[in-house]
């Protein structure tokens, strides 16, 4: 997977290093303890996938740009910042393989650390006048945001159907890709019908990404990856919603409790990721994911062709194709 990672970052190789050097100076600060935390976070980076998605799409709708540097760094930083609070409210101590900035740091300094990073991205689009970058991303997070408390206010309930849960997926991951693609496009054309149609070919992509999530739940391809967390979690995600809906409403009973009460019980969660695998959800699921792939490369195929639309149709299967 590196090595299709690297093919695919061919045609913006030279943007992603300068990237990675003008990124790492926008963490910076004054403050000790906050440019230790903030070294610390740049050395662990993940694959930098949102920015890629700038870049290229930027180079398909015309060419980077000064202001492709810009989006690239407002949408890390904004995602980095979501990232750190994610972790604080999931009590969660690992991110990649590495101690989370609240496990070292403890949650009233990673709430900082998240609002810095949110304040530092928004001003530096404000200090260079990309007054359109900022509300692109900024309309991402809110979208964020409301997805997440959506699906806090369903979990509650269990009552999510596929309609309710494709707007959580939507807003709480499909908008900032959706965002991302958007935003590379606009820092390098002014065309609405460009922009518009990358937004639309990013939010396709983010919810293959998210259903392509939900798999990895069930043991798909058996990544490694603990089963049954987001059952844990009381997360209504595609393969189960299906399942569901296919079965007896006794045999729906009989799943929704054993979720709402019995979803720390290992052998109890075994049990419905058996029934889910039965019932169809996870071939119900597969096929989504690939009709939504679909649909995004119908978009994509709408710019002319060149290798930075070649990568990013590259980088769609290695979003829907990804093994952890």
């Amino acid at each position: 997977m590196a090595d299709s990672l690297r093919a695919i970052q061919a045609p913006i190789q030279q943007e992603l290093d300068t990237f990675e050097h003008r990124f790492r100076e926008a963490m910076r600060s004054p403050v000790p303890l906050l440019d230790r935390i903030t070294f610390y976070i740049v050395r662990r980076k993940g694959k930098q996938v949102r920015p890629m998605f700038v870049f290229l799409a930027a180079q398909v709708c015309g060419g980077v740009t000064e202001n492709t540097y810009t989006a690239a760094a407002l949408v890390e930083l904004l995602h980095t910042a979501t990232l750190v609070h994610d972790d604080v409210v999931d009590d969660a101590y690992e991110r990649r393989g590495f101690f989370s900035i609240n496990a070292l740091w403890k949650n009233k300094i990673a709430v900082l650390v998240g609002d810095f990073l949110f304040s530092r991205g928004m001003l530096l689009a404000l200090r260079t006048k990309q007054f359109q970058l900022l509300e692109i991303v900024s309309d991402a997070v809110e979208a964020m945001a409301e997805g997440e408390l959506l699906q806090i206010e369903k979990a509650r309930r269990l009552d999510i159907d596929e309609a309710v849960y494709y707007e959580v997926i939507r807003q709480k991951t499909a908008s900032l890709i959706a965002a991302a693609c958007k935003a590379g496009a606009a820092s390098a054309s002014s065309d609405p019908e460009a922009t518009g149609r990358m937004h639309s070919f990013g939010e396709k992509i983010g919810i293959a990404f998210q259903i392509r999530d939900d798999l990895f739940d069930f043991g798909v391809d058996d990544v490694g990856k603990p089963l049954g967390i987001d059952i844990k979690e009381k997360k209504m995600t595609l393969p189960l919603i299906y399942a569901l809906k296919q079965a007896d409403a006794a045999t729906r009973r009989k799943i929704i409790h054993t979720i709402r009460k019995d979803s720390e019980n290992p052998a109890r969660v075994a049990e419905v990721i058996d029934f889910v695998r039965a019932g169809g959800g996870l071939d119900y699921a597969r096929q989504v994911m690939l009709e939504y792939r679909r649909q995004a490369f119908e978009l994509l195929h709408a710019f002319p062709a060149s290798p930075a639309r070649q990568s990013l149709e590259e980088l769609v299967n290695y979003v829907v194709e990804r093994e952890k």
